[in-house]
């Protein structure tokens, strides 16, 4: 059974007591900007602060006030929210702010950091009688304004509670990993890997497709009539069971097509991950397992 829940909830204003809630945003860049219109469109309050000057201030044309100092922008503020870019500048930027802290203020950060950052944050600030908790992304900027995309979020039980309509006013899906403060950031490093690799392939694709005089616009079809995306659950669920011998797809035969792979391309472009990836099946192909299903190559990651 999964270890966490998914959480929807319906757009909606969202009002604390009898008044908007004074939000506080430092990190206005992309993603922090549309953030803040979207709450101004929904009747928000919202002080901003971001690094270059010039990035906030251009928010005070749609209603935002904006502040040289991020112990300005957060002075009365109910909630904070963070978009930076990493576990240095969040760290940096709190510590300047929290001179003007309000009791009971919740610090709500999307900043990317690393997984042991968040859960040093969250006991650092509890311990100073704050709240904090990590709510990392996967929302670009059009998701921001559209209040569509993925949050993730992990930490204290009854703080989720009393966040979640606010927080899911935000974003289109919430998720809840649960009580542990670093799983959310975890779990958001592991969705970003997985981009990266995506990305990687994709390259791959492209390069391959080069040299073999197959037009990209070939290949975009290709994949808007095939998904191989749809593949994802099955190919890690099959990893995860650790059974590789009963094979759809033998790892000697994905390694012939690996040759294959770098031999077309071979004086006409660079591959990225191909090469990477067919040393690893040579690896486990001498260790035996030339006949098991390829995904063996995973074996020593479960």
């Amino acid at each position: 059974m999964s270890s966490y829940c998914k959480i929807r909830f319906p757009l909606s204003d969202v009002t604390l007591g009898k008044h908007l809630t004074m939000i506080a945003f430092l990190g206005t860049g992309l993603l922090g900007s549309n953030f803040v219109k979207a709450l101004i469109k929904k009747g928000h309050q919202v002080q901003v602060w971001n690094r270059t000057p010039a990035r906030a201030k251009v928010l005070e044309t749609i209603g935002a006030r904006a502040f040289d100092q991020p112990s300005e922008a957060v002075k009365g503020a109910d909630r904070i929210h963070l978009t930076l870019s990493d576990d240095q500048a969040v760290d940096s930027v709190l510590e300047k702010a929290s001179k003007n802290f309000e009791p009971g203020v919740i610090i709500i950060d999307h900043t990317t950091t690393s997984a042991s950052g968040a859960a040093r944050r969250t006991a650092h600030w509890k311990e100073l009688g704050f709240v904090y908790i990590h709510a990392p992304v996967f929302m670009g900027p059009v998701n921001a304004l559209e209040s569509t995309g993925v949050m993730l979020i992990s930490g204290d039980t009854e703080i989720i509670k009393k966040i979640e309509p606010e927080l899911s006013a935000m974003t289109g899906r919430l998720i809840n990993f649960g009580i542990d403060t670093n799983k959310a950031a975890g779990m958001k490093l592991l969705g970003n890997l997985f981009l990266m690799s995506l990305t990687a392939g994709l390259a791959d694709v492209l390069a391959l497709a080069k040299s073999l005089s197959i037009p990209s616009s070939d290949v975009e079809a290709l994949f808007s009539d095939w998904n191989p995306g749809s593949m994802a659950p099955a190919r890690l669920k099959r990893i995860l069971t650790n059974q590789f011998n009963e094979p759809s797809w033998e790892l000697k035969m994905a390694r012939k097509d690996a040759r294959l792979m770098m031999e077309a391309t071979e004086g006409h472009a660079a591959l990225n991950i191909i090469p990477a990836i067919a040393k690893e099946m040579d690896r486990w192909i001498e260790k035996g397992h030339a006949n098991d299903d390829w995904t063996v190559i995973a074996k020593d990651s479960i």
